[in-house]
C-alpha cells in the first residue's frame, strides 16, 4: 500500500471552501437559466401580441403555433398551447418591463455581481405562478 501524505493543518478549511465555491457557481447557473427562460417568455408573448394586433390574428393561431413548434423543436419542452397561451398573457399582464442586460453583457467582473434574478422588478418574481411556467 503506497505510503499517504499527512494532509495540510488547512485542507478541511479548503475543502469546505471549494464546495461552498462550487456550489454558490450552480446556484447562480440557475437563476441565469430561469432568467434567461423568463425572458423568451416574455419575448414569445411580445411577439405574438404584435401579430395579433398588426396582423389582426384570432386565438386559433395558437394550436397551430404549438404544434409546429413541436414539429420544428421536438426536443423542447412547455411549448404547449396552454403554455403559449400564458406566455401571451404574461407579456400582456408586464407590457412595459424593461429588462436589464445580464452582468457579462455590462462587462461585470466581479465573482459576487448581480444575481440573474435581480434583474426583474421584485413585484413581477412574487407575482409569477411559478407552478404554471413551462418546465
Amino acid at each position: 500500500m503506497p505510503d499517504v501524505a499527512p494532509l495540510p493543518a488547512d485542507y478541511a478549511g479548503l475543502l469546505k471552501e471549494i464546495r461552498h465555491r462550487v456550489r454558490h457557481a450552480q446556484t447562480r447557473a440557475v437563476l441565469a437559466v430561469n432568467a434567461e427562460l423568463i425572458r423568451l417568455y416574455w419575448e414569445i408573448g411580445a411577439l405574438i401580441d404584435e401579430q395579433q394586433t398588426r396582423q389582426g390574428w384570432g386565438a386559433a393561431v395558437i394550436p397551430r403555433l404549438a404544434r409546429d413548434l413541436h414539429n420544428e423543436l421536438p426536443e423542447e419542452k412547455g411549448f404547449s398551447e396552454r403554455n403559449i397561451k400564458r406566455m401571451l398573457a404574461f407579456y400582456r399582464e408586464y407590457p412595459h418591463l424593461n429588462f436589464v442586460p445580464q452582468p457579462v453583457a455590462q462587462g461585470a467582473s466581479r465573482e459576487d455581481g448581480p444575481q440573474a434574478v435581480a434583474l426583474f422588478p421584485p413585484d413581477l418574481l412574487m407575482a409569477v405562478p411559478w407552478d404554471i411556467m413551462p418546465s
